[in-house]
């Protein structure tokens, strides 16, 4: 069995009701779960959360919500890996344990299908124990600066200072929006960021990280553009 699990805990106290706040005429949750929907690859497509509000907006756009989410799993240091296991372990409870999971950020509207698609494609292919969604930095991190004590600016690797760009390794960061799991290897390793890992990269201008209110704004006026532009 494949199952979406998409985390949405009710606490969000820089954006308040962050996972079902209305992002360009719906809740920002119901793009992953539609992208998930859209997907095919899913025998269920479930939210973990301990909010009813969020709760019944997801069952509104059509994923399940069959436990909620115990408190200890709902604070602000409550990891991604715990709920995903949390989840895995209670499908394994009702006998119906998951082959492949998905954890779907529920802040991820430009996540797309296709995406979703090539990771399922990488990890049953590969026999990985994670796929998930990566982008390239902007700018080299090799040329990355710090403060110093004195106030001065420092490089963190000066061996960099006079190489060209285009000899530097490129970099990549966690794109925010999907992790392809296999349920077994991940119950027993409790690891989302295997030794085995692959990536899907997904193009710079479909990432935005939504943390703040301005992270926000800044997703709406790409969110627009995108679409003007039929790149969504």
């Amino acid at each position: 069995m494949n199952v979406a699990i998409i985390p949405a805990r009710g606490g969000s106290k820089r954006i308040p009701g962050k996972n079902i706040k209305h992002f360009v005429g719906k809740p920002i949750i119901a793009y992953s779960i539609e992208a998930a929907k859209e997907s095919g690859l899913f025998d269920r497509i479930f939210v973990s959360t301990d909010s009813e509000k969020i709760a019944l907006t997801a069952k509104k756009f059509g994923a399940e919500v069959p436990f909620t989410r115990p408190k200890d799993l709902s604070g602000d240091f409550a990891s991604t890996a715990m709920v995903i296991l949390h989840a895995l372990k209670w499908l394994e409870g009702q006998g119906t344990p998951a082959k492949y999971a998905c954890c779907i950020y529920a802040t991820a509207p430009f996540i797309k299908a296709k995406y979703i698609e090539k990771g399922y494609r990488l990890i049953t292919r590969k026999s990985a124990s994670a796929v998930f969604s990566v982008t390239s930095f902007p700018f080299s991190i090799f040329r990355a600066l710090h403060i110093d004590e004195a106030g001065c600016l420092k490089m963190f690797w000066s061996e960099y200072e006079f190489a060209r760009s285009n000899d530097m390794p490129e970099a990549y960061h966690d794109a925010g929006q999907f992790y392809w799991l296999d349920g077994k290897k991940f119950i027993k390793t409790k690891k989302i960021y295997s030794n085995d890992a692959l990536p899907v990269i997904i193009p710079r201008f479909l990432v935005q990280d939504i943390d703040t209110k301005e992270d926000w704004k800044t997703a709406e006026v790409k969110y627009g553009v995108c679409k003007a532009r039929k790149l969504l």
